[in-house]
Parts: C-alpha cells; structure tokens; sequence
C-alpha cells in the first residue's frame, strides 16, 4: 500500500530570532499551495522587513507532484535557498513557504556560516510551526435520484467518506472526497451501485 498521507502546517509562523556576528535572521513559514500565495507572501515580508539586506526562500507545494524552488537571493550560491530547502526536507512537509530574512550586521559570515545561519533560521521557523498529517484524496461526484439517497448516505458512512459539496435538484448531485488508498474500492462500489453515476474530478 503506497503512502497516501502528508505533513504540512496550518498557519503563518515566525521562528525565534537568530543571530550571528551581529547578523539578524528572522524565519517565517507559511502554508500555501499556489505560486501567487508565494508571490504574496514574499512582498508582504518584504514590505514589512524593508530594511533588512535579503529575503531568501524556498517552497514545496504538490502531494504527488512535487514543485519545489530555493532562491538565494543574492547570497552566495546554494548558501541560504537549499539550506532552507533542506529543513522542509527533513521536516518532511509540503504545500510550505519559508522565508528567512537577515539584517546585515556588518562582519561576512562566510558560506559555511551563511549554510548554518539560514539552515537553523528554517528550522526555527518550523519548530514554531504547528504542523498536522494530512489524506491524499481524490475527488468524485455521484449523481443518482432522490429515492436511492438513504442508501448512498449509508454506503458513503460505512466507508468513511466525507461529503464536501451536495447539491439537491432533479437529481442528487454529491461530491465525495476519498483517501487515495480508499478511493478504488469506493468507487467500484458506486459503480456497482444501479442508478448511481460516479466519475472522478
């Protein structure tokens, strides 16, 4: 049986401050699951923290197709994207943005430095964060009369299966969300169902 969960957080953070050779770096993690969220995200923390030198990042959105980026924004090569990239790796979640920020303090911490500095900033950015196990679901909608809706109703809650929309005109019209390992059982029961349409979103 494949893995059909996920971690991942379910709000905003912001790590505890670290700091080195007078350099500040402020982590912050934030859940998101689309390019624009991160785009938004980035120019607020950018807006908020304009004085500091760099604001670099990495994220990770998909379940089981996976986009990742790690920018280091202006900082030495692989020297603060990867590194932060690294701690969503080995905090083993997804569908997150971390954004460390640092405030130049006047010495160079050189790359060994810059790797640990934005390596722990990420990860007290995820210690702060709450972070929750999640289903990989898929998606259905069943469509049947009114007058097999107790029946679906009683195969849908011996099954575990959350209803996330239901619309109730001429025919019922139900979508379903089913954990992944679930999901090809639940729908060979409603395809044996008569009267009941099931396809996948």
């Amino acid at each position: 049986m494949e893995n059909d969960t996920y971690k991942t957080i379910t709000k905003p953070a912001e790590g505890e401050l670290f700091k080195d050779k007078n350099s500040k770096f402020y982590g912050f993690t934030f859940p998101v699951t689309n390019e624009d969220q991160i785009k938004q995200h980035i120019e607020d923390v950018r807006k908020t923290h304009y004085a500091a030198r760099h604001w670099c990042y990495a994220y990770q959105i998909g379940t089981e197709d996976i986009k990742y980026r790690a920018n280091d924004d202006g900082e030495p090569s692989n020297s603060a994207g990867m590194p932060i990239y690294g701690q969503i790796q080995s905090f083993g979640v997804t569908n997150v943005l971390i954004i460390v920020v640092r405030y130049y303090g006047g010495v160079k911490l050189g790359v060994g430095g810059l790797i640990n500095a934005y390596r722990t900033g990420a990860q007290l950015a995820l210690e702060a964060s709450h972070i929750i196990e999640k289903t990989i679901n898929k998606t259905y909608q069943l469509k049947f009369e009114y007058k097999n809706m107790s029946k679906v109703m009683r195969l849908l809650k011996d099954n575990d299966v959350d209803i996330s929309n239901q619309t109730l005109e001429l025919d019922c019209l139900l979508e379903i969300s089913v954990r992944k390992n679930n999901s090809n059982k639940v729908a060979e029961l409603f395809e044996q169902f008569f009267g009941v349409e099931i396809k996948e979103l």
